[in-house]
């Protein structure tokens, strides 16, 4: 508990943002010089209430709107570059835990090329689309007991993850002596997210609780005598954040501006690291 503690102490006023996907409530976004991460202020008591909409993309296999469209399309490609990274891995089991599992597409891949899946939705919603698909998920990554994973996946997850500390000790618990964790983050020191500011749609505050740079999480995992085996960039991110930002500051659909600013992050990236967001490959020390 202390060193849930430590994440909330000294925080600073960095921005405040606005929730632009369910309530329209504003947020404060705080940052943790010791971690140089951003935490958001205050993390409401009914949070789960903040995921239950219909814009709330993860949990749906819709595509009726511009970015349903785009969401589900780039999925498709980012599928198999996902499949390509795990299967690079030199397992003994082809065991696999995917938690945040959305409506099940990444562990369906998975399963068809031979892997062995396990994975976490808190979403009903998503739960009941995925057993459609021949995917049955667990609600709670306390629920599994007893087994070992050679890959643990969180694409896009760790954001939404309340006792962080916690959560991450209990991922290593889970993790075989040589496996590899893959967790997946926007990242707050991107063009785009500096670009943005507080209309930067990687926020998605009070649903974001924690939005990290990349020593944050050498930072955080280092703690738990873990390491960062590589970091590889999320290109496609800075394209669908950027549009959806564009969203938030003009009040209206600019893809013009959107595609221009995600390509420009790209760009600057490439001498900067800084990728709109990063997937960092970690392994037991």
């Amino acid at each position: 508990m202390e060193k849930e503690k430590e994440l909330y102490k000294g925080l600073q006023p960095f921005l405040n943002c606005k929730d632009y996907t369910v309530s329209g409530e504003t947020y404060e976004v705080m940052l943790n010089q010791k971690y140089e991460m951003l935490v958001t202020s205050p993390v409401p008591v009914d949070l789960e209430n903040y995921y239950k909409s219909e814009n709330y993309i993860s949990h749906t296999d819709s595509k009726k709107t511009l970015f349903e469209k785009i969401y589900q399309t780039v999925k498709k490609y980012t599928l198999k570059r996902k499949l390509q990274l795990i299967n690079s891995f030199e397992t003994s089991n082809k065991n696999i835990l995917d938690v945040g599992a959305g409506t099940g597409d990444f562990l369906k891949v998975c399963k068809n090329n031979n892997w062995n899946t396990i994975g976490v939705e808190p979403s009903i919603d998503a739960i009941n689309i995925a057993a459609q698909k021949g995917i049955f998920l667990k609600e709670s990554l306390y629920e599994i007991e007893n087994q070992k994973f050679d890959v643990i996946t969180l694409w896009h997850v760790l954001e939404h993850v309340g006792n962080l500390n916690e959560y991450i000790s209990s991922l290593k618990e889970l993790l075989s002596k040589d496996g590899r964790i893959i967790v997946a983050v926007p990242n707050y020191k991107s063009y785009d997210a500096n670009y943005y500011k507080e209309f930067w749609a990687a926020f998605d505050v009070p649903r974001h609780l924690w939005h990290f740079s990349q020593n944050s999480i050498h930072k955080l995992f280092s703690e738990k005598e873990m390491r960062v085996e590589k970091t590889l960039p999320m290109k496609f991110d800075s394209y669908y954040v950027s549009l959806l930002s564009e969203k938030y500051k003009s009040g209206k659909n600019n893809p013009f501006n959107g595609f221009y600013r995600g390509f420009l992050s790209n760009i600057k990236a490439r001498s900067t690291t800084q990728y709109s967001s990063l997937i960092y490959v970690i392994k037991n020390n």
